[in-house]
């Protein structure tokens, strides 16, 4: 059977709305008929999902599968960039860690890595109708351009119409599309055959004649028109959005949540739960002297545990967290965060930095030690305790996944989580105001994060009613009938069936 088909979706910068883009057209097809899976080549985000089997893949990739309703697997994001800070990031392949490189070098070995990518697209090629492709930054950066493997390299091989979304919120929409279309080689503007106007806030018309001249200047039509979506319900992972949710703290009825913004933090999605409780207020908090008087406070995950035990150290946060502590406030680490708390972290082999062993708050009975193969899978897990924050937890089971390369021993007095094999993966301290937990996910059980802030608001006299869970899955639907008003789908079903590859099986 020939390839399914390839439409790529390209930005005129990160953070346009590409990956939500792509995950409402994953909707959109398969609500016309098509079997349609969502492939990025490379991504760069400590936002990551653990995919059935084990192995790694950005988060937005698994959100763009659930839209798909397909599973999410490795050949979605063959290449996924961890950044560790100093100029350094850890390369996952195919779902697993084959070390940490510079800038430099891993500019050197895109090379080596593009056959990988072009397999993975014809793996999914080979088992679909549509792959819906998503590029990575802008295809106009011309100091990466001869090395690309995440853009128009893509859209070449796969000969793909591409769209190519410009962000008008931010401003200068129309200077951006056209810029970043000049900047293409020819045959590269070749393959464009339609921009997307994203984030829009008020009346398309008042965008006129600009679409117009926009087509008269490029020869590329505008294909949508798509509006500021506001509060979907559904994760975000440019860690840039982090800037919105900072607060300064303050007197609030319900239970105040303090996280604290480390500077590697990662899998921040875990906390959009929370953020959806109506009786909750979430911020981000990057110093001491902004952490105010919460309720809970977060330690959550991070690329790199020591070096940020070591900047929260420097910062002062010990002494802060201690107070809070003392003024009645629960803590809660989650992978990282729940490293930090315990009594050492060790790292002989130097897998996530510098060789050496650190310190930590000792608020828990656990000490950690890094080991080169990083652990990566989905869990099903229990509650073991029912004391403090977890009274009336016990026996609750759990789902969620872990990323980790520490291997933690927890004091079994302690122990407070198990997966079902009996492996421990919490522990909470004796006074029950302290829990560290390896899951990722751990607030997305409903009922345990309904059991915990009621625990937390009752001992700390705030108001709390628990929100219905969120339904990501009517979200997609919500967001797909969104661009199925703003943009032309007909135009892009017509680019489609004229791309190359076989012509897709509908309703198969």
């Amino acid at each position: 059977m020939p390839p399914g088909r390839v439409l790529m979706v390209q930005g005129t910068a990160s953070s346009v709305g590409k990956s939500l883009l792509v995950a409402g057209l994953c909707r959109l097809l398969l609500q016309e008929g098509y079997r349609v899976v969502p492939f990025k080549a490379q991504n760069m985000s400590n936002n990551a999902a653990v995919v059935p089997g084990g192995g790694e893949i950005g988060r937005a990739q698994a959100l763009q599968a659930m839209a798909a309703r397909v599973l999410p697997r490795v050949e979605m994001n063959p290449v996924l960039l961890k950044p560790e800070g100093n100029r350094r990031s850890q390369v996952v392949v195919l779902g697993t860690a084959h070390g940490t490189m510079s800038a430099p070098d891993y500019h050197v070995a895109k090379q080596d890595l593009w056959p990988i990518v072009a397999e993975a697209l014809d793996t999914l090629r080979a088992e679909f109708d549509v792959v819906v492709a998503e590029g990575a930054g802008s295809p106009a950066e011309i100091n990466l351009k001869d090395r690309d493997i995440a853009n128009m390299r893509v859209a070449r091989y796969a000969s793909a119409p591409v769209l190519i979304v410009g962000d008008i919120d931010r401003g200068g929409v129309f200077a951006h599309l056209f810029g970043t279309f000049y900047l293409l080689e020819p045959e590269e503007r070749a393959l464009v055959r339609g921009f997307v106007i994203n984030k829009l806030r008020g009346d398309p018309s008042l965008l006129a004649p600009g679409p117009q001249q926009i087509e008269s200047l490029t020869g590329v039509p505008v294909v949508g028109v798509v509006p500021w979506l506001g509060d979907l319900g559904l994760p975000e992972e440019d860690s840039a959005v982090l800037d919105r949710r900072s607060d300064g703290g303050g007197p609030y009825a319900g239970v105040d949540v303090a996280i604290v913004r480390l500077p590697r933090i990662a899998n921040f999605d875990d906390f959009d739960p929370l953020e959806r409780e109506a009786h909750v207020r979430v911020r981000y908090v990057e110093s001491p002297a902004r952490l105010g008087t919460p309720d809970l406070v977060i330690l959550p995950g991070t690329k790199a545990t020591r070096d940020d035990l070591a900047w929260l150290q420097a910062k002062g946060w010990p002494a802060a967290l201690q107070r809070a502590r003392d003024d009645g406030a629960f803590i809660v680490g989650i992978c990282g965060g729940f490293q930090m708390l315990g009594a050492e972290i060790e790292d002989p082999l130097g897998v996530e930095g510098a060789s050496g062993r650190s310190h930590g708050l000792r608020w828990l009975d656990v000490s950690t030690r890094f080991q080169p193969r990083k652990v990566t899978r989905v869990s099903a897990a229990h509650v073991t305790a029912s004391a403090g924050v977890l009274e009336g937890c016990d026996r609750l089971e759990l789902e969620g996944y872990e990323i980790h390369a520490g291997i933690s021993a927890v004091s079994g007095e302690q122990v407070a989580i198990r997966l079902a094999d009996g492996e421990p993966v919490g522990a909470l301290s004796p006074d029950g105001r302290v829990l560290g937990c390896y899951l990722h996910g751990l607030f997305g059980n409903h009922a345990l994060r309904q059991r915990l802030l009621t625990n937390i608001a009752r001992s700390r006299g705030k108001q709390y009613s628990p929100t219905p869970p969120p339904d990501t899955d009517a979200a997609i639907d919500r967001l797909a009938a969104v661009l199925r008003a703003s943009i032309d789908l007909q135009a892009i079903l017509r680019l489609i069936e004229q791309a190359g590859g076989t012509s897709a099986c509908r309703g198969s």
